[in-house]
């Protein structure tokens, strides 16, 4: 399982830092989801080697509008290992799904963000995983708290509805933030998720790396076809 994280250069939380957090809170992997328009410098392969978890380098564009969306995209999907779009409202979102280059629409619900069943069934069709964020549920409270939970089971039904791709996050953006699979566990079962959803939607953020390494593999020429040497 993969916890996604926040690092800004400003920020509270070195990289190394969220490593050894992530490390000692359960998980095995860490995907550092840089925004595009402030990268924090990160040595991947560094904190790999010294927690002993596997890191992945993601980037999360954000854009107010399709159009600036549409460029971004292809100039950082040739870097990023998980390559995610932030949700902004209906339109960005329908955008976004449409757009078979990206992972992940980042934070669907979140402000004035909805989802529908054609942007879910799109989201199916493209292999575009949407984020089942429990961020706004950890860390607000009152009627924020109650909409969030609304937002989120919501999504989850139609993800179901449609097959789509999901994945599960809390989205820390600082080494306080994080929370082990087993809160995240107890989470989802106090606003309806059960064990198994919350446990897939971690382990997707591996696949979804995994699948990308294979694909920027050298000796990749196409799904499923690589090239190896001949036998002597």
């Amino acid at each position: 399982m993969y916890e996604s994280v926040r690092v800004r250069e400003d920020g509270p939380t070195t990289p190394d830092r969220f490593g050894l957090t992530v490390k000692n809170a359960g998980f095995e992997g860490l995907v550092v989801r840089n925004r595009q328009s402030t990268p924090a410098a990160v040595d991947h392969e560094a904190i790999a080697e010294t927690h002993g978890i596997d890191v992945v380098q993601g980037i999360e564009i954000t854009a107010d509008e399709p159009g600036r969306a549409s460029g971004a995209i292809g100039n950082r999907r040739p870097e990023a290992e998980v390559l995610l779009v932030q949700g902004r409202d209906p339109e960005m979102n329908r955008f976004v799904v449409e757009q078979a280059q990206v992972d992940v629409l980042a934070d669907p619900m979140g402000g004035a963000g909805d989802v529908n069943h054609v942007i879910a069934q799109t989201a199916a069709a493209n292999d575009v995983a949407l984020e089942l964020n429990l961020g706004p549920v950890l860390r607000s409270s009152g009627g924020d708290r109650v909409r969030a939970i609304k937002a989120l089971r919501k999504l989850h039904e139609l993800v179901a509805d449609a097959g789509a791709p999901f994945v599960v996050s809390g989205a820390p953006s600082s080494h306080l933030q994080v929370r082990g699979p087993r809160e995240l566990f107890a989470v989802g079962a106090q606003i309806g998720f059960d064990h198994e959803t919350i446990q897939q939607g971690l382990a997707a953020w591996r696949t979804i790396a995994e699948r990308n390494r294979h694909r920027r593999d050298p000796d990749t020429v196409g799904p499923g076809v690589t090239v190896s040497e001949p036998e002597s």
